[in-house]
């Protein structure tokens, strides 16, 4: 699935209703150590892909999001992500 134009992409997740909205990208395999942010953020994918788990939620199973995908992350809620073997692109909401 080819992911729409990157001002496309940012003034959706603006729609959302996100104030602070950026793309970023992170190369291959690179990986996130548990953490959590203070208010709610949103990971809409443009390219590539990456892999989430919520590391202190008993059973809790990796999942993993590709082109066109959404991911809400709650306030404070503790999360662990991997990109995959060609990284990732992102738009990112906060």
């Amino acid at each position: 699935m080819a992911a729409k134009p990157q001002r496309e992409s940012e003034q959706e997740v603006r729609s959302w209703g996100f104030l602070h909205v950026f793309t970023w990208s992170d190369g291959p395999n690179a990986h996130y150590s548990p953490h959590s942010h203070a208010g709610l953020t949103t990971h809409l994918i443009r390219k590539g892909q990456l892999t989430m788990t919520y590391p202190k939620e008993k059973g809790s199973e990796k999942k993993t999001y590709t082109v066109g995908d959404r991911i809400d992350v709650e306030a404070g809620r503790v999360h662990e992500v991997w990109m995959g073997p060609e990284g990732c692109t992102y738009v990112i909401g906060e």
